[in-house]
């Protein structure tokens, strides 16, 4: 499934400039050469020409190539940037399909990324929050994982288990080399190491799951208790507004800085935790 070559519409639906589509694949550039007027060899440059279906002009475009491995996906990739009509992506999708290309699954691209071993699980997870963000500290928190700051954390501690693992199965194989007292204690001290980093690791879950989900909080009280002057207040217009109809509830979603102040010791761990604590969360609020 992944050696032939996908294309998708890489722009968020609805009209607007610019359009664009993204191929890659093995045929990426040679289909994109088919279907534009222009000869598309040298990577990293941009070609401006026509977009065509026979002798029918499509659109004029750009296209800019990218040669394996030095592309998202590590294959050779292709995007064609056009205008943003729909009807214009539409037309140049359909002709794509039909000069060889298959239509990309949901994440596809970044899924061939990891694959292709350019980016790690930590890393393509990362993508996803980072087009899921809502905030800026949500998006600053995605692009750090984005460049490998979890995987830099995580990568000697693999390195130092798989270590372990080696020395212990060794001692399975080759049993009459018993294990001496003092490296009995330097690997029960390098386990109990090893098990504390993980833990402050997996400590952190809980402020990273704020900031990319949020915080819910609900307005709830007697009819006329000013629900919706404290909802309208937060959300900084009017959204919430009955008249003479009553809604089941309102929803809305917030920024706000400085949602839980943590206190600052000497201890690095606690002072991490407060700056964690002190970026933007968004809140997802609901009236009844």
């Amino acid at each position: 499934m992944l050696d032939d070559t996908i294309v998708a519409i890489a722009t968020p639906p609805g009209r607007g400039g610019i359009g664009v589509l993204r191929l890659s694949g093995p045929r990426a550039v040679e289909i994109a050469s088919t279907v534009t007027r222009a000869r598309i060899t040298e990577p990293n440059r941009a070609v401006v020409t026509d977009l065509v279906d026979g002798d029918t002009v499509i659109d004029h475009v750009v296209v800019t190539t990218f040669r394996a491995p030095h592309s998202y996906t590590g294959e050779d990739t292709v995007e064609i940037s056009c205008h943003g009509a729909p009807i214009v992506l539409g037309t140049a999708l359909d002709t794509l399909l039909r000069a060889g290309c298959r239509l990309a699954t949901p994440g596809e691209f970044t899924l061939r990324a990891f694959v292709n071993g350019r980016i790690d699980l930590t890393q393509a997870e990362a993508v996803r929050d980072l087009v899921d963000a809502q905030t800026s500290w949500q998006a600053r928190r995605a692009q750090r994982q984005l460049r490998g700051e979890l995987s830099t954390r995580l990568a000697p501690l693999k390195e130092r288990l798989l270590e372990l693992i080696v020395h212990l199965e060794s001692t399975v194989e080759f049993v009459e080399d018993e294990i001496e007292p003092a490296s009995r204690a330097a690997l029960t001290e390098e386990l109990e190491r090893a098990a504390r980093e993980l833990a402050e690791l997996a400590s952190s879950y809980r402020v990273g799951r704020l900031v990319t989900e949020g915080v819910g909080v609900a307005i709830v009280g007697p009819p006329n208790a000013g629900k919706s002057s404290v909802f309208n207040r937060l959300v900084e217009f009017e959204r919430a507004i009955d008249l003479y109809k009553k809604k089941d509830y309102y929803s809305a979603s917030i920024e706000l800085k400085k949602v839980i102040d943590g206190e600052t010791t000497d201890d690095d761990s606690n002072k991490q935790r407060a700056e964690f604590y002190m970026g933007k969360t968004l809140f997802q609020m609901k009236y009844y």
